[in-house]
């Protein structure tokens, strides 16, 4: 590795979905680091001063150097690191570990957060828990700096990002679905793709290391239902580069109804998200897979991810792009893939990273 990237400071939280996201993946590629603690509000203006956005987590290299977002940090840190990467040189292998990663970070966070905030019993515990670690520093009783967390986080990510009393039990439906989906998965081979960890294990990391294998609602259902998949949890945080392993060939069978849910409510999802941008709105309505999600934030973001993962696609060399268009049309992702002809980018959106941002993930506390 590069000595000047040398030493890598992870700036988070040791509760935060995107902070555990990056930790794996520097575990996972041999990459010593330091993670620290993400003050506020003094981190807020440090990362507006450096990065343009302040968001979790961050990264500080060796030579002074800030970065931000987990995907594009990773995809940074894959070309300056060639041994051990975690994206395959297959490219229908490199897509689906894309849009897996994607999928799992804008759409597996809805019941990540939903599970957090919704239940009293792992909303006053995460309250605590993230109060004494990250704004221990306030003068304010943390009694009320825990009610202000509840609030804040119920208002712009749960309740109020769509998922009303109506919306609760499609939601959760979403992770008895994954639980089934990589239950058997896992009860077969030790990672997504093969015996050694890809991209969509560090991808699926983020909503299962600091969340659903850490609140205490969504971890007794992990317990429950889907041990082998816990033990995943537990086994891609301990790999470590020299246990080595090996990708299958091609995409497995057993990913299909992963696929059939990315074609059935993420990328329509993502196509009601470009509609409610294109026409300024802050909040929109969307039934998805026959869930009404009432007032949802918009996302910007969501957009560049939608155009990100056409780009992908269509920079891909023949025979490879034929055969995934066939698997994604196969598993009803192909046609919302395009579902909109014109997505509303910012001019440039996005051209920083990992360096610089333009907008975050959600359009909240903006």
């Amino acid at each position: 590795m590069d000595t000047s990237l040398s030493p890598i400071r992870l700036y988070g939280s040791s509760a935060s979905y995107f902070t555990g996201k990056m930790e794996n993946y520097f575990r996972v590629r041999g990459v010593p680091y330091t993670q620290e603690t993400m003050y506020f509000p003094e981190s807020v203006k440090q990362n507006i001063a450096n990065l343009g956005v302040a968001q979790m987590p961050t990264v500080q290299l060796g030579d002074g150097r800030w970065m931000t977002d987990t995907t594009a940090m990773i995809q940074w840190f894959e070309t300056q690191i060639p041994e051990h990467r975690i994206i395959p040189d297959d490219p229908a292998q490199r897509f689906l570990c894309l849009l897996l990663e994607d999928y799992a970070d804008e759409w597996l966070w809805r019941p990540a957060m939903h599970y957090r905030w919704y239940y009293p019993k792992g909303a006053y515990l995460l309250s605590r828990h993230l109060v004494d670690e990250l704004v221990r520093n306030l003068p304010a009783p943390k009694a009320l700096l825990r009610w202000n967390l509840r609030r804040r986080q119920r208002g712009g990510y749960t309740a109020g990002d769509g998922v009303g009393p109506e919306a609760v039990a499609g939601t959760e439906a979403i992770y008895g679905r994954t639980l089934e989906q990589l239950e058997h998965i896992f009860s077969q081979r030790d990672f997504l793709l093969g015996s050694k960890p890809s991209l969509a294990d560090i991808g699926f990391s983020g909503p299962f290391f600091r969340h659903f294998a850490f609140d205490p609602i969504p971890l007794e259902i992990l317990r429950q239902q889907a041990p082998a998949t816990l033990a995943w949890v537990a086994r891609l945080w301990a790999y470590a580069p020299s246990k080595g392993g090996e990708w299958v060939e091609g995409i497995p069978n057993d990913i299909g109804p992963i696929l059939d849910e990315i074609g059935r409510a993420y990328l329509p999802y993502l196509n009601a998200n470009v509609d409610a941008v294109a026409a300024g709105k802050k909040t929109f309505d969307a039934t998805i897979d026959n869930v009404p999600y009432r007032g949802a934030r918009y996302s910007r973001y969501r957009v560049w991810c939608l155009a990100q993962l056409r780009a992908e696609l269509e920079a891909m060399a023949a025979p490879a792009r034929p055969q995934v268009e066939e698997l994604l049309n196969r598993h009803g992702c192909l046609d919302p893939l395009y579902a909109r002809s014109e997505l509303p980018l910012l001019p440039d959106q996005e051209a920083g990273l990992p360096f610089n941002g333009s907008t975050k993930m959600v359009g909240v506390n903006e």
